[in-house]
């Protein structure tokens, strides 16, 4: 088991240095490096399963708390009041028509609420990458593309554990107090990140970054794990530790836990490739096609809507190219699908379509290169 491991964190190693090399994001190649080790794959794996569903959960967890560690309270409440339409037009463009191609589809209402989450919500890990790569991460452009994706990832809050509710078959009552219940921990961690910087940077010593990064990391999978057994989401309330988490505190955590979350997020989307056959793939591709379209268009309209204001006529382009790319909210949300009946084609489709709407991402990207430098 660990020659496998071993051998496996290797060629994940491997692929990312010649992503990198020729500037490409790391997620579809391990994405397709998951199709070709799970079943039906050219090596299958058989021995690490184990780990990899351990790391997965870690990697997902991970990528929330880095998240959360990116944001304060007062740069969400300026960015949230600041670009409200853009939140409502992201919404209408991406959300409704997969919605609507679900229930087009005949996959009833919570098909209709899976799917239209999977194509809403951007991948706020692959768009940072994106926008480190090109060089515009303190530029005006970048700050309005954070604050969609900002509004995209509190419209989770709520969102993922009424999801998990409906697909468990629980009660109306049972639903209503999982969102409450969100909202309430969302609410109280937007608080505490107002309220306590100097409180919390007192009792968390800058100056011991090892007993830091196991504080904050064993907090970050302690409250995880306690949402599950709440039936709130673990990866929500990752991200409202990062959130409780500012000032140099966040800085200091975010340089330790960086590399860890390289690699446990690379297990991650590597364990959703593993999940999915590649036999599969070509009959959900016509769906997934579909829905890349769609939500090409709908993130470059939403990108026009934020920078239609700027003076560079080219802004537009390079917020919708940010924004297109799904990725690691998508997978969640498709993992969560795995307890429905749709669990299976759920999870073929939203690979397909990360992968689809990753490649554009860098295609777009590309294309629009020299007239990003000049």
């Amino acid at each position: 088991m660990l020659a496998e491991i071993g051998l496996l964190l290797l060629v994940l190693g491997v692929s990312a240095f010649f992503a990198s090399k020729f500037k490409f994001s790391v997620v579809p190649v391990y994405l397709v490096l998951g199709l070709a080790l799970g079943e039906g794959g050219l090596v299958p794996l058989s021995l690490s399963e184990e780990f990899l569903t351990t790391g997965a959960q870690i990697g997902a967890i991970l990528l929330l708390l880095l998240l959360g560690l990116e944001y304060s309270g007062p740069e969400l409440a300026s960015a949230i009041k600041k670009r409200r339409s853009v939140g409502v037009i992201d919404f209408l463009a991406n959300a409704i028509p997969g919605a609507a191609v679900a229930l087009v589809l005949g996959w009833g209402f919570i098909g209709a609420i899976l799917l239209g989450g999977i194509t809403y919500v951007s991948s706020s890990g692959i768009a940072a990458q994106l926008i480190r790569e090109s060089g515009w991460q303190r530029s005006e452009l970048s700050r309005r593309v954070t604050s969609a994706l900002v509004i995209e990832d509190l419209a989770l809050a709520p969102y993922l554990p009424l999801l998990t509710a409906l697909i468990s078959g629980a009660s109306a009552m049972t639903g209503l107090i999982s969102v409450s219940l969100a909202i309430a921990m969302t609410a109280l961690a937007l608080v505490v990140s107002f309220k306590g910087e100097n409180a919390l940077g007192k009792i968390l010593n800058t100056q011991s970054p090892g007993a830091l990064l196991l504080t904050v990391f064993g907090a970050a999978l302690a409250a995880a794990g306690a949402a599950e057994l709440v039936g709130f989401s673990s990866a929500v309330a990752a991200f409202l530790v990062g959130l409780v988490l500012t000032g140099e505190v966040a800085n200091t955590v975010r340089g330790r836990l960086a590399p860890l979350r390289d690699l446990f997020a690379a297990i991650f989307f590597l364990f959703f490739g593993l999940g999915v056959n590649p036999i599969d793939i070509p009959a959900a591709l016509p769906l997934a096609l579909l829905l890349a379209v769609l939500g090409i268009a709908g993130k470059m309209f939403t990108g026009w809507w934020l920078a239609k204001d700027m003076s560079d006529s080219m802004a537009w382009y390079r917020a919708g190219a940010f924004l297109i790319p799904r990725g690691e909210f998508s997978i969640v949300i498709a993992a969560l699908a795995a307890q429905s009946a749709l669990g299976g084609q759920i999870q073929t489709v939203t690979l397909t379509y990360v992968l689809l709407t990753t490649v554009a991402s860098s295609i777009v990207l590309r294309l629009f290169r020299s007239k990003f430098e000049a």
